[in-house]
């Protein structure tokens, strides 16, 4: 009765366990007197191209006549504004038309489809000199939005306020992957001029660091896939009332035995 039954809690223990490998992050990474001994190039810089639907926040400072600086930045030029909330920034933002384009006070329309920020700025730049002198202009992409689902702690959607953010950033805002996360199966999904395109990445393998996936886009969409083994029903497996009721029965058996 003991040997049955410790074969099949057996069976049920090893089934519920994920190989450790599974789990590892960068795992095929060499090692050499402890240090590592590959250099993984990649470009930090994100080429993100504006299109439309896209913010830009957009403040001009510096300017020596106050009727510019309200003209250029409304309330925002003559006190302090904190930025609080999504709605705040996208009031205070100038939201690129389905023609490319940003409407500013002043300066009238500017196209800046398919430019960088900084392009943007520039441009943006030359055009309000030639209206306004000592006029220096901030401008940041105001929606920056990042999308983690999948087999991750705290999946969502996430606002990021940086220029710049890697694939490993993103799953730790997420809380990180679970156990049953194919981290050989990460897919991100990004959106092109031509649609939406599909990439498969391996988060244990080191070269992950010189994909030009490894820095993520505003509007990507990290999916982490499950195991198999999620899929069985393991994770949520009543173990511990299985186990107790087998060994209820185990010392009923042996009481009545006797």
């Amino acid at each position: 009765m003991k040997r049955p039954l410790f074969f099949i809690f057996s069976i049920l223990i090893l089934s519920s366990c994920v190989p450790q490998k599974k789990m590892l992050f960068l795992k095929d990474a060499k090692k050499q007197n402890e240090t590592l001994s590959q250099n993984y190039i990649n470009e930090r810089s994100v080429d993100y191209r504006l299109q439309p639907g896209d913010n830009l926040y957009i403040r001009a400072l510096n300017i020596a006549d106050e009727k510019s600086a309200i003209a250029l930045n409304g309330d925002a030029g003559t006190r302090n504004t904190t930025l609080s909330n999504d709605a705040s920034i996208y009031l205070s933002s100038y939201t690129i038309d389905e023609n490319g384009c940003i409407e500013m006070p002043l300066v009238g329309t500017i196209e800046v489809k398919n430019m960088t920020v900084d392009e943007a700025k520039n441009k943006l730049q030359t055009a309000i000199n030639k209206y306004i002198t000592q006029a220096m202009l901030i401008v940041k992409l105001a929606n920056f939005n990042l999308t983690v689902l999948g087999e991750v702690n705290k999946p969502g959607m996430y606002k990021v306020y940086q220029s710049e953010i890697n694939l490993f950033e993103a799953i730790a805002m997420a809380g990180n992957t679970t156990n049953f996360a194919k981290n050989d199966q990460v897919k991100i999904v990004r959106q092109t001029e031509n649609g939406s395109e599909i990439v498969i990445v391996d988060l244990g393998k080191a070269d992950i660091l010189s994909s030009p996936y490894y820095f993520l886009k505003p509007n990507d969409i990290v999916y982490v896939e499950p195991m198999k083994i999620k899929q069985w029903g393991f994770t949520t497996f009543p173990y511990s009332t299985v186990i107790s009721v087998a060994a209820l029965g185990v010392t009923l058996f042996s009481l009545l035995k006797k």
